[in-house]
């Protein structure tokens, strides 16, 4: 890095800017320290992970001040919303480089007793919003030969019994995936991320239920947020001839589902 923060041969994100949606904690922490870490300046959504989100901001401020802006909404309220997060992130540093749409929900919806309310909260925030915001970011992305990464999940291809919405809603995001990278090539990259068990769901899931999992993944463990915050960091600095793509990190669960 330059004394400026300018990108360099040696550290070519430093001083780019990512806007990660969700970024407040569990993998959206992790993606925000490992680019923050690359001297990438951030701007952190959230919607109510507010105290996360200021300690993750505090944390980030003592490697490097001023390069993490706060940014809170709810991703179902709107098109005029998305475009205002990409609005806020070019206001606060100047361009953007990376959209990370991170931000998710999960939750069982059993075929017989799914709800209409279910369905809009599922797909409005798994691909609704990850579809306005890229549509928003894309001419800032083409300015800096930037990319949109996606984090999808095996599901959206192997469908998850009880979870129908939620793997409708991925299989989407998959497929606006591949929709995108040949809709905003060359300029941009677009390409998914399809995590396996990395975290648990919040909710309460037992000792044997995992381990019922985890003997069906051949590498026989669950992976870390940093898997994935690593993989995130391989698709915005080094695959340049890469779009299109969805890279299962999943400890080989996808070929045996």
């Amino acid at each position: 890095m330059t004394a400026g923060g300018e990108a360099t041969l040696d550290n070519p994100l430093a001083d780019k800017v990512a806007l990660i949606t969700g970024g407040a904690h569990r993998i959206g922490a992790a993606l925000a320290r490992v680019l923050h870490a690359q001297g990438m300046r951030l701007v952190i959504h959230y919607l109510s992970s507010e105290g996360s989100a200021r300690a993750l901001q505090q944390e980030l401020h003592q490697a490097r001040p001023d390069s993490v802006m706060l940014v809170r909404g709810d991703l179902t309220n709107g098109a005029k919303l998305l475009r205002n997060l990409v609005f806020e992130t070019v206001e606060a540093f100047g361009r953007l480089d990376a959209l990370v749409n991170n931000a998710s929900r999960f939750y069982p919806t059993p075929f017989p007793e799914a709800t209409e309310q279910q369905w809009d909260d599922l797909i409005l925030t798994n691909l609704k919003a990850p579809f306005f915001l890229a549509q928003a970011a894309a001419p800032h992305l083409k300015k800096t030969g930037g990319c949109v990464i996606n984090i999808a999940d095996v599901y959206g291809d192997r469908p998850l019994i009880n979870y129908s919405v939620y793997s409708v809603s991925k299989a989407g995001l998959i497929m606006l995936t591949k929709s995108l990278a040949r809709e905003l090539g060359p300029e941009v990259r677009v390409n998914a991320i399809a995590p396996g068990v990395i975290l648990w769901p919040e909710s309460d899931i037992d000792e044997m239920a995992k381990q019922r999992v985890i003997s069906r993944t051949p590498l026989k463990r669950a992976g870390e947020p940093e898997d994935i915050a690593r993989t995130a960091l391989f698709l915005i600095r080094d695959a340049g001839f890469i779009t299109g793509q969805v890279l299962a990190v999943d400890g080989g669960r996808w070929v045996v589902l």
